[in-house]
């Protein structure tokens, strides 16, 4: 195999395995020519994340990620699905069950650190396995973890350990869910590689599939992580990023509202009481970097107007300008029900009270939204 100008293959990169070339700077993989004599050698996109915490726009494809992805079906493999908490829905595979084929299928649900404290893990894990089921997905086990405060690592390795057998495990998951940061843990306790992979809290960082050898002569394969337009967290800048991806527990907030009133989450979006039986709770579960604003739904137009990305502020007006235009979506809550309103990225509000309602929220078009049982 040769490059462009035919000169022969470089290696793969270190950091998130894409094959290097040294011939176009816009495309994955360029290394400049220097740089080719570093240890460890890196692509131009990696060194920056790495040294300076800069994105990059160069991805692959979503016809590539699938190309990728599809060849798992054709392996004897352990699939382990990892999905983030907050974006439970946002950040499950949609139709992975066709790409594994038969393959066992771990779901490690990870940023288990963001939920509450007193939380009941083993109705969070009933509710994921309710969720997981109606969305299509057979899994073999169930895992909690936190890859940031290493908690139910030795839970994972125990179910990799418990339905590996004779297979390579191949790590799958979205962008941002934290693939790599536990893909890294298991580099350091089980492989004799002397580095670790890129983490960034940019989508794409993984660009190819990368192969980690372990004792027995298998591999830990991580696959990049795909990116869904219908995620918040797709369609924000860097700095927006931050804003609305939480890195401490959540501190759920809860509103009393009456018929007509509108909480508006910075200019992120917005979520209308429009009807229901008397002075309803509402908890809404969103990064403590995002400011929750009330007013009377009678002014929400108008306000939204006047003050997005002022007052009711990130994104600041430039950044929100490049965000698709608001829809709205009605949902009707039915009486005796405990339910989430879920945005994909954003968060979600919890309707406490079983009398029901009639609610609807303001998004960029696009954005996933659903109601959904409650998580908590």
């Amino acid at each position: 195999m040769k490059q462009n100008n035919g000169a022969p293959a470089l290696p793969h990169c270190s950091g998130c395995g894409i094959q290097l070339q040294t011939v176009d700077t816009g495309k994955p993989g360029y290394v400049p020519e220097k740089a080719l004599e570093r240890e460890p050698i890196i692509c131009q996109r990696c060194f920056r994340i790495k040294n300076y915490n800069e994105s990059s726009s160069v991805t692959p494809d979503q016809d590539e990620f699938l190309r990728l992805l599809s060849e798992i079906g054709t392996k004897n493999a352990l699939i382990i699905h990892i999905v983030d908490i907050f974006d439970f829905q946002g950040s499950v595979i949609g139709g992975l069950q066709r790409f594994v084929g038969s393959n066992p299928v771990l779901l490690a649900v990870n940023k288990t650190d963001l939920l509450p404290k007193v939380s009941n893990w083993n109705k969070i894990r009933n509710w994921v396995q309710k969720e997981a089921k109606d969305l299509g997905l057979k899994v073999a086990d169930i895992v909690l973890c936190s890859a940031k405060q290493n908690q139910g690592f030795d839970r994972l390795l125990e179910a990799v350990d418990l339905h590996r057998g004779n297979r390579d495990v191949y790590v799958v998951g979205a962008t941002n869910v934290g693939k790599s940061t536990l893909i890294n843990r298991l580099i350091r306790d089980y492989s004799d590689l002397d580095q670790e992979l890129t983490t960034s809290r940019y989508p794409g960082t993984t660009l190819d599939m990368v192969n980690i050898p372990l004792d027995d002569g298998h591999y830990i394969v991580d696959t990049p992580g795909i990116m869904y337009p219908s995620r918040y967290t797709e369609l924000v800048g860097a700095q927006d990023l931050g804003v609305l991806m939480p890195d401490k527990p959540l501190k759920p907030t809860v509103y009393q509202l009456n018929e007509g009133q509108t909480l508006f989450f910075g200019s992120f979006g917005r979520f209308d009481f429009i009807q229901g039986k008397g002075h309803q709770s509402f908890t809404c579960f969103v990064s403590g970097r995002v400011p929750i604003h009330r007013t009377k739904l009678e002014r929400a137009d108008e306000l939204f107007a006047n003050h997005a990305g002022e007052l009711l502020s990130p994104p600041n007006p430039e950044n929100l300008a490049k965000l698709p235009e608001w829809t709205r979506h009605e949902f009707r809550i039915q009486k005796g029900t405990r339910s989430d309103v879920f945005v994909s990225g954003l968060g979600w509000v919890k309707i406490n009270s079983e009398e029901g309602a009639v609610v609807a929220l303001h998004i960029p078009k696009g954005v996933k939204t659903l109601v959904r049982t409650s998580l908590i």
